[in-house]
């Protein structure tokens, strides 16, 4: 597939079955333009990150993350990097109890199995009881796993916009809170309290998920550890370690053996 390659709009519309699976390995820079599925779908890449517009926002998923989309919502996607993609298709009525709105959920260990199994066995529309049952076991799971509106939220007013900007073009800045506020003429607590209402939560730790962004497609990239720490402004290999570990519940090459695989085991 080529880079840049625009991504042909998969159509379920027609769809009677139950439950849909779908398998693809989308290259980097791969999109999707603006579009609908009258299914609600689970949009999950077990290698590589990718970002969807939705309803006015830009959800973004690392690996141990799926982007859900209730049926009928328009969307778009975009694959920054190279990416193994898994969409698991419910029907409308089978949708209740799911999420209304579009939003970001935590894969369990579960659902990341059933995938991998599914897939294993190119199971594209699970119809034996055994195989149904798999599909209702990912329904239930992700009943129950709490939803957020987006890993990395996006800011409204321009001069918070301008820093994260900043930010994203420089994600290994050492910048302080203090010189950040004084570049968009703000004051330390006024650009907090911007922070807070728009983003959820403070700039540190909105910084710190954008470096976990990062260090996942450079480590998908095969870039060594000690390369990606000194990129994302760490003094030391450690430190780096260390934040990945909180971010990711692993450290970074446990996390490269189990998410940054080319293919799912």
């Amino acid at each position: 597939m080529a880079t840049g390659q625009a991504l042909k709009i998969y159509d379920v519309d027609q769809e009677t079955a139950p439950y849909l699976v779908r398998y693809d390995e989308f290259a980097a820079g791969s999109f999707a333009d603006a579009h609908r599925h009258r299914l609600g779908h689970l949009n999950y890449t077990s290698h590589g990150t990718m970002t969807i517009v939705t309803q006015g926002r830009q959800l973004v998923a690392p690996p141990q993350y799926g982007i859900w989309i209730p049926p009928a919502v328009e969307h778009n996607c975009y694959v920054p990097q190279a990416a193994v993609y898994r969409s698991f298709y419910v029907q409308p009525a089978l949708c209740t109890g799911l999420p209304q709105q579009a939003c970001i959920l935590r894969i369990s260990a579960i659902v990341r199995s059933i995938l991998a199994d599914l897939a294993q066995r190119d199971i594209r529309r699970p119809a034996t009881p055994e195989d149904l049952r798999l599909a209702e076991v990912m329904v239930d799971q992700l009943r129950l796993v709490p939803s957020e509106h987006s890993f990395l939220p996006a800011a409204q007013t321009r001069a918070l916009l301008s820093v994260l900007d900043a930010l994203k073009a420089e994600p290994g800045s050492r910048r302080t809170m203090a010189e950040w506020a004084a570049s968009v003429h703000m004051t330390e607590r006024t650009l907090a309290r911007h922070c807070h209402q728009e983003l959820g939560m403070g700039l540190a730790e909105w910084r710190q998920r954008l470096r976990h962004l990062c260090a996942v497609d450079a480590l998908g990239q095969g870039r060594t550890v000690q390369e990606i720490a000194f990129d994302l402004g760490y003094s030391t290999a450690s430190a780096f370690i260390a934040m990945f570990q909180r971010a990711a519940g692993m450290p970074p090459e446990q996390f490269r053996r189990e998410f940054s695989s080319a293919v799912d085991e």
